[in-house]
């Protein structure tokens, strides 16, 4: 009995020390790694940039680490995510705030230790980075402003410079300046184009596609002349699509969205959703991981990389000649 007693305690000391050498070695098989931080993979744009990123890394011979919020509203947990990624020693934090805000602890400790800092779709405002001495390797995504101006430009172009009527902007989470930039960018353009077209509301409604039928609706009922409704994100403005169609004007309210997300690329050939500024997410994703190749190459890397944005309409979709539409994910 002691004979098997003292077998047993030598094979589960091999295998103690086994276990141990063999998290070693997968520790030592993962230097170089990079940390991929999304806010949240339930929207289907983070999804498409999630599989930029996964395309990215293969074609460069990278490896790296992802995690998400569960959603784009859970500022804490991701920051508890970020803290926790850190454990692991990336050589680069990709990282995809939920606001200008909450990463900032965890983007400091990440600089202490040396690694390269990327901002993610344009998520952290540069004025709180120069605040807190937080310096990023590099900001990239789509330019926001130029997306919500885009959306202007295409509404103009449907309605007329010399249109009138109501506008309703459906915003995104309060103090996310992806948001902001976005709605600014609609309304500046929009003021300067077609005067005669007013913004009667411009509403948060926090990335979340219910909130935004409500206030859609709400909108509806206090101005039920309304002619278009411009939204921060393609989630929001399906739910605006819904509450148009439900209140039988689908045919007198024009809808915007920005993304460029598979549920909104059908809904426009549904001929429901007018239009989506598309983020070309996939291709942010994947020019991410190869810049980040670059930087820590020692290579040179522009401070901001702008990745093109592209209206997408039921005529563009139906033509398929636009050569980006490869990167619409």
């Amino acid at each position: 009995m002691i004979s098997l007693i003292l077998k047993i305690n030598r094979f589960t000391l091999a295998l103690g020390v086994a276990l141990v050498m063999s998290a070693v070695g997968a520790a030592r098989a993962e230097d170089g790694e990079y940390g991929v931080l999304m806010k949240t993979l339930a929207n289907p744009f983070w999804g498409a940039m999630a599989q930029g990123v996964a395309d990215g890394a293969k074609e460069a011979g990278v490896k790296y680490f992802q995690q998400a919020a569960e959603s784009d509203q859970a500022a804490e947990p991701q920051l508890n995510l970020c803290n926790t990624m850190l454990e692991r020693k990336p050589v680069a934090m990709i990282t995809a705030a939920i606001n200008s805000t909450n990463l900032l602890p965890c983007l400091k400790s990440a600089q202490a230790s040396g690694m390269k800092i990327v901002d993610l779709d344009n998520n952290l405002d540069q004025a709180v980075l120069d605040k807190e001495g937080v310096k990023v390797t590099f900001h990239i995504g789509s330019d926001n402003v130029a997306a919500g101006a885009q959306g202007a430009e295409y509404l103009v172009s449907k309605l007329g410079k010399d249109a009138k009527g109501p506008v309703l902007v459906i915003e995104g989470l309060s103090g996310n300046i992806t948001g902001e930039k976005r709605a600014k960018g609609f309304a500046d353009k929009l003021k300067e184009l077609a005067p005669g077209l007013q913004i009667v509301a411009s509403l948060p409604g926090d990335w979340d596609r219910g909130k935004a039928a409500s206030i859609a609706t709400d909108t509806l009922t206090a101005h039920p002349d309304l002619v278009a409704i411009f939204c921060a994100n393609d989630g929001m403005a399906l739910g605006a699509v819904e509450s148009v169609y439900a209140a039988g004007k689908g045919q007198q309210v024009t809808m915007i969205g920005v993304d460029g997300n598979v549920d909104a690329v059908k809904s426009i050939k549904e001929g429901r959703l007018n239009a989506s500024v598309a983020q070309l997410p996939y291709l942010v994703g994947k020019q991410a991981v190869e810049n980040v190749k670059k930087a820590l190459a020692g290579e040179k890397v522009e401070e901001s990389i702008a990745v093109p944005t592209l209206v997408l309409t039921k005529d563009v979709l139906d033509a398929g000649k636009e050569p980006m539409l490869q990167y619409v994910k």
